[in-house]
């Protein structure tokens, strides 16, 4: 299951990391400024986002770059500015819901297996 590294993975995951870290940074803002339907927007971009990582580099490793980008911006944002203020506000269970959904969203997309994962014989049909 471990896939060669090339310029080409390295590349995608590095295109990964940014993308996590813009649909973390808007995912914020959406679960900030429309609670309900906000936080279930966000999860869904993660999702998209983790499947995608995981069909375009064929491995877990795409995974990772698009969670460690998305986790990147959650802790930046939330860091407190040296005025003593946030960057955007850290309160209530919508983003507790958001970090932990969208880590469960990573884990579980880093554990699936795809189709394309599955061996196939030379002697029968794939199942």
């Amino acid at each position: 299951m471990t896939a060669k590294l090339t310029a080409g993975r390295i590349a995608g995951c590095l295109a990964l990391l940014v993308l996590g870290a813009l649909t973390g940074a808007a995912g914020w803002l959406v679960v900030d400024l429309w609670f309900p339907a906000g936080l279930l927007l966000a999860l869904l971009a993660l999702f998209g986002l983790f499947l995608g990582g995981r069909i375009a580099l064929g491995t877990g490793v795409g995974i990772g770059g698009a969670a460690a980008g998305w986790f990147l911006s959650y802790v930046l944002l939330g860091v407190p500015r040296p005025e003593g203020d946030f960057i955007l506000s850290s309160s209530g269970i919508g983003m507790y819901a958001y970090l932990l959904g969208g880590t469960v969203l990573a884990v579980m997309c880093a554990t699936m297996r795809l189709p394309e994962d599955r061996p196939v014989s030379a002697s029968g049909p794939a199942k």
